[in-house]
């Protein structure tokens, strides 16, 4: 076990206070639970279903990799597309069916890993690749951040605006100035005071809290026993290949967290350990009715934000969302928190994911004297935040990706001096 930092609150593997434990683990399900919960929405699945799948999904994660990893697993958004795709001609039966092919996929890159090990990560993915590809991670969100905050459905709202910019100063304010248990969960705080806000600004929508049962069975599809056996092949092979894509993010957040933590989650329980709770999560989801899933770089976020590192509070947030899920009116409170104040969170997230890749190649000593450097932190900035996509007939892959790829390509082939050096 590496040494805990001095500025760490509470390390992986330490257990909050009871009265602590609540807080924080509620600030994470906060955290992920807009995004968590828009992906069904966008698709035409059961979002309770959704919030279910990524509880139990994050508690076989976390079992997965012996309780070494903080991460919290929460609704991809990379299957979005061929999801609605399908969903106007298989309907449910074919998305369950890549969403578990999606997580075979994940244990067969696992398996493989195991078998020839994870040595090679240090030789693809060292600070020059890894410090830029984690500062794209939260910039590529910013555009997302800037949307929520802004726009009221397909026009500009200035009280969008206000409410996001008034979220993101107190919980600045919060973050600075608290002390004791209030200073760790900034984040929490910031989103019930922007939603207070928001109510006085007269954009919060009552009606869904007032109509939704305390008590509400989430309609969870089971296929293979609901539905005639019948395999979509064409679900399968437009879902199982982006799983490669969210691999490279999946390794991304592992990067991240690696900095964050200072740990080496690669050899420590282990990239097949890591692939193959994220496969797990995926295939249970698609078993019960969720979309496939993935970590959530929103709870790193806060994670980076609050330095509370524990385990147990992601474990304690995944238990929330189970509960969650079962009961129909605090699911549609939650729902019912405005974008704004996501979107004035999101802020300080994902900026907070991007300074910790500028702090790996700070860390690290990068030159950028050094061309080789130069050339390879400018490729994988501009192209994974322009989202320089590849589309190859319906599969697409993200700039987030090919960035990466292009990182760990130039790395690898580029002399550690340029000719007129």
């Amino acid at each position: 076990m590496s040494k805990k930092r001095p500025d760490v609150v509470l390390d992986v593997d330490e257990r909050p206070r009871l009265g602590q434990w609540f807080g924080l683990s509620l600030q994470h399900m906060f955290s992920m639970f807009g995004s968590t919960v828009l992906v069904p929405i966008l698709v035409g699945l059961n979002p309770g279903i959704a919030l279910f799948s990524s509880g139990v999904g994050t508690l076989i994660y976390l079992l997965i990799t012996k309780h070494k990893i903080p991460a919290y697993m929460g609704s991809s958004f990379s299957f979005v597309v061929p999801m609605m795709a399908l969903m106007k001609t298989t309907g449910y039966p074919g998305i369950a069916q890549g969403t578990v092919a999606v997580g075979c996929v994940y244990l067969i890159v696992s398996l493989i890993v195991s078998l020839v090990g994870s040595n090679w990560i240090d030789r693809v993915l060292p600070p020059i690749v890894v410090g830029p590809i984690v500062m794209v991670i939260g910039l590529s969100l910013a555009g997302t951040a800037a949307k929520d905050a802004t726009m009221n459905g397909s026009h500009y709202d200035l009280r969008y605006f206000a409410v996001a910019m008034l979220t993101l100063l107190i919980t600045i304010i919060f973050n600075m100035y608290l002390k004791g248990f209030l200073g760790l969960v900034p984040i929490l705080l910031g989103i019930v005071c922007g939603y207070v806000i928001a109510c006085f600004f007269g954009i919060v929508n009552f009606g869904p809290v007032m109509s939704a049962h305390w008590f509400s069975l989430p309609d969870f599809q089971v296929p293979f026993l609901t539905y005639h056996p019948r395999v979509y092949w064409g679900a399968i092979f437009s879902m199982a290949p982006i799983a490669f894509v969210t691999m490279t993010e999946h390794m991304g957040h592992i990067m991240v967290l690696n900095e964050l933590t200072d740990r080496n989650f690669f050899k420590d329980p282990g990239l097949n350990h890591t692939l193959a709770g994220d496969g797990t999560a995926s295939i249970i989801a698609g078993f019960v009715g969720g979309p496939p899933v993935t970590s959530y770089g929103e709870n790193i976020g806060v994670l980076a934000i609050t330095r509370v590192h524990s385990v147990y509070v992601l474990m304690g947030a995944a238990m929330f969302a189970i509960f969650f899920a079962f009961v129909g009116k605090l699911s549609a409170l939650i729902e019912s928190i405005p974008s704004p104040v996501i979107g004035g969170i999101s802020f300080l997230l994902f900026g907070v994911i991007a300074s910790s890749g500028m702090r790996v190649m700070v860390e690290h000593k990068i030159d950028f004297n050094k061309k080789r450097n130069l050339m390879i932190s400018s490729v994988i900035l501009v192209i994974g935040i322009g989202n320089a996509y590849l589309q190859l007939g319906e599969y697409q892959f993200s700039g987030l990706a090919v960035a990466a790829v292009l990182g760990v390509i130039l790395n690898l082939v580029l002399p550690e001096k340029a000719g007129n050096e």
